[in-house]
């Protein structure tokens, strides 16, 4: 990685995977005139896309790409012949999971905030979610998901074992510490310690590190009860560190919170490498519909922009998405009376950043729904 050549990894994978990943390449070629840098892109299989084209749904070629480039940026996996058959012997997530754990992705990082103007999208009360503002830590590539997996012949009985060593929790323990005194210093973690033990071995680790930010207020939460106050009262959260299985499913719950799951961004970290992708699925009903909300994807962007130390250019970005977002310029899921497809809403974006209040968009026709060029 030099001061502004950058190797991207570009995997696309399933469903709407490669639509929303066009725009995100849209938006890195107008970010690479804008702020003189240059991208290079290096394109690979996974997935369900790779398990059809090559049987393998993470082929050496991907990974040789991956572990090459300065970062990865991924789209979407899964497909609904695999997901209705229980007997797959390989499946595309397999590929996302070999991924994690060959660039050493330790830590899932997910940003969820509230955007005025989308409130009222949300199922929940506006006095609830108002100014919610959540960054959750997912532990990656140990727990339940890469433990031993057994299922006996006849089919009459199966296991997944839950493991974790103070090795796979001290690192990301020490990012969401990190985190928690850049914000409100607050930081929240989500087991279930009356009941496992690997909850417990996460609270005696944590409890050994918390003196080293005496900054920070650390406090615990069961799961089932973090599932309940996120949606009661999901201000009471800042930073929420917690482990692979749990994380999964509350940062999708939280995803709620802010309208759509199609404006979530993550970042998946390790020591060397870097993967960046929406946290939805490859949603195979809308693909080929025009109708998938690229923002995730975009705001992924961002955060790999961060990664690689182009913060002008990430913090541009971000304020080009909420210009998009104030006017009502979205996809389907955000307005079903007044919407734009997936590459009209890359494209808004991309023309914010390139030109910024001298866009040739017509805001005022937007806003009534008239043609938008003048």
């Amino acid at each position: 990685m030099s001061n502004n050549y950058f190797k991207i990894a570009v995997l696309p994978g399933d469903g709407i995977g490669p639509e929303i990943i066009s725009e995100s390449i849209k938006i890195l070629d107008v970010i690479a005139e804008a702020f003189q840098c240059k991208f290079h892109f290096d394109y690979g299989l996974i997935g369900a896309e790779a398990i059809f084209k090559t049987g393998n749904p993470l082929p050496e070629e991907t990974l040789k790409i991956c572990k090459e480039s300065d970062a990865v940026l991924f789209g979407a996996i899964g497909d609904p012949v695999f997901d209705n058959n229980p007997e797959a012997k390989v499946r595309p997530e397999q590929g996302l999971l070999k991924l994690r754990k060959e660039l050493g992705l330790f830590a899932n990082i997910r940003p969820l905030k509230t955007y005025a103007s989308l409130i009222d999208k949300s199922p929940l009360k506006r006095e609830i979610i108002e100014g919610a503002d959540i960054q959750i830590f997912r532990e990656l590539v140990s727990g339940i998901y890469f433990g031993e997996k057994f299922t006996d012949p006849e089919g009459e009985y199966a296991y997944d074992i839950c493991k974790y060593s103070r090795e796979d929790i001290i690192p990301i323990a020490h990012m969401a510490f990190q985190e928690a005194q850049k914000r409100k210093k607050k930081l929240t973690l989500i087991d279930k310690a009356n009941v496992l033990d690997t909850s417990r071995l996460w609270r005696k680790t944590c409890q050994e590190i918390a003196p080293e930010y005496p900054d920070v207020e650390l406090d615990y939460m069961f799961v089932d009860n973090a599932a309940m106050q996120l949606i009661l009262n999901p201000k009471h959260f800042d930073v929420i560190l917690t482990e692979n299985m749990f994380g999964d499913i509350i940062s999708d719950e939280a995803s709620v919170i802010g309208g759509s799951i199609g404006l979530l961004p993550s970042a998946s970290v390790g020591e060397k490498n870097a993967l960046f992708e929406p946290i939805h699925g490859s949603y195979p009903q809308a693909k080929g519909k025009g109708i998938a909300n690229p923002v995730a994807s975009i705001l992924s962007v961002a955060m790999m922009l961060d990664h690689l130390n182009l913060h002008a250019a990430a913090d541009k970005l971000r304020q080009s998405v909420e210009h998009a977002i104030e006017n009502k310029y979205v996809t389907i899921d955000l307005n079903t009376k007044q919407y734009y497809s997936t590459s009209e809403v890359g494209s808004f974006i991309a023309d914010h950043i390139r030109y910024s209040e001298k866009s040739y968009y017509n805001f005022e026709n937007i806003k009534i729904g008239k043609s938008t060029i003048v």
